[in-house]
C-alpha cells in the first residue's frame, strides 16, 4: 500500500515522545527478508514471513548482531508484504518479501551514515529472530526435533534439499551488515512503500536469472567432479575427496576437475568435515537468525 511522507510521519511518531517534522528525521525502505532460499540453504515460510510482518514494527536497527545500545541507529515503524506472481524463486513458488520503512534522527554524529546509506555504501542488512521449526523440504523432517540425512543444495529424485523456517516466536533486531545470507535484503531506492521502477524490477529479474543458471551449471559440474573422483575406486581416499567438493566454488572445481582429467595429482582440497566449536553450538544459536536457534546473517561473521 503506497503512502505519502506525511501518513508516514504520522506513524513515525508514535515512537517518539514528541512529534518530529519531516527536516528532523531521516527515513529510508529496507527488504528485510523473503521466502527466497538464502546461501545457507535456507527459507522463510509464508506463514513466518506474515509474523515476521507483526514482530517487526517497532523494531531497532544495529550494526553487525552486536546486541549493544551504542550500536542503535534506526527504528523500523511500518512494515508490507508484498508479493511478486509472475516472479519465482528456486524453489518454484512466487517470490514474497517483507519490506519495511525505518528513521533515524538527523544529527551530527550520523551525518556521515546517512550519507553512506544514500550512497549505497550501506545497504545490505540481515534479521535476527527465533523459529520453532526448520523442516527439510526432501522428507519433512524437523531438524529441531529429528534430523534427517539430506544435505541442503543437493537433489534428490529431482527435489532440491532446503530448509523452510517456520513458527516463528520472537525477533531480536535488524543489523546492517557486509554480507547478508538473503542476496535481496537490504535498503532500497524507493521511499513510502512504493515499489520499484519497472527497469529495477527488469534488472533484478536478469540478475535473479543468471544466478540460477550459475547454480545449475555449478551442480552439473561438481555432479562431473565427484564423478571423476571415483574414477579409480570406491576407496577411503577417494570418498572423502568427493565429499569435500560440495565446499569449493566453481574455480576450485574447475581445477580439480582438470587434474582429474589429465591423471596429475589431485590438488589438494580443505575438506569441512568437522563442524567448528561455534558451529556445534548452533542447536540453540545459529547466524543470521532462526531456528528455535537464532539465524543471523554472515556480517557478523
Amino acid at each position: 500500500m503506497e503512502q505519502n511522507q506525511d501518513q508516514l510521519l504520522e506513524q513515525l511518531n508514535a515512537f517518539t515522545r514528541r512529534k518530529h517534522t519531516l527536516d528532523e528525521v531521516y527515513l529510508f525502505d529496507l527488504i528485510l527478508c523473503d521466502n527466497e532460499i538464502d546461501r545457507d540453504g535456507d527459507c522463510f515460510s509464508d506463514a513466518a514471513l506474515a509474523e515476521l510482518q507483526k514482530r517487526f514494527v517497532g523494531v531497532t536497527g544495529i550494526f553487525d548482531h552486536n546486541p549493544k545500545s551504542a550500536n542503535q541507529t534506526a527504528r523500523i515503524f511500518r512494515t508490507e508484504l508484498r508479493t511478486f506472481p509472475d516472479r519465482l524463486t528456486k524453489a518454484g513458488k512466487p517470490y514474497r518479501c517483507l519490506a519495511a520503512n525505518a528513521y533515524m534522527v538527523r544529527t551530527a554524529g550520523n551525518a556521515d551514515l546517512i550519507r553512506e546509506i544514500d550512497a549505497g555504501i550501506k545497504k545490505e542488512v540481515s534479521i535476527s529472530c527465533a523459529c520453532g521449526a526448520r523442516i527439510c523440504s526432501v522428507c519433512g523432517a524437523d531438524h529441531l526435533r529429528k534430523p534427517c540425512k539430506h544435505i541442503k543444495g543437493r537433489s534428490y529424485g529431482g527435489t532440491l534439499c532446503y530448509t523452510t523456517l517456520d513458527q516463528i516466536n520472537d525477533v531480536y533486531e535488524w543489523s546492517f551488515v557486509a554480507v547478508p545470507a538473503q542476496r535481496h535484503a537490504g535498503v532500497t531506492k524507493t521511499l513510502g512503500g512504493t515499489p520499484d521502477d519497472a527497469e529495477t524490477a527488469i534488472l533484478r529479474a536478469a540478475y535473479d536469472d543468471a544466478l540460477h543458471l550459475l547454480d545449475r551449471v555449478s551442480d552439473s559440474l561438481r555432479r562431473d567432479v565427484i564423478r571423476l573422483c571415483y574414477r579409480w575406486g570406491e576407496n577411503a581416499c577417494a570418498k572423502a575427496l568427493a565429499d569435500s567438493v560440495q565446499h569449493m566454488d566453481t574455480a576450485e572445481l574447475l581445477t580439480l576437475r582438470q587434474s582429474l582429467m589429465i591423471g596429475a595429482e589431485p590438488v589438494s582440497a580443505k575438506p569441512q568435515l568437522v563442524p567448528d566449536q561455534r558451529t556445534a553450538q548452533q542447536n540453540t544459536v545459529q547466524a543470521f537468525s532462526c531456528g528455535g536457534q537464532q539465524k543471523r546473517g554472515r556480517g557478523d561473521e
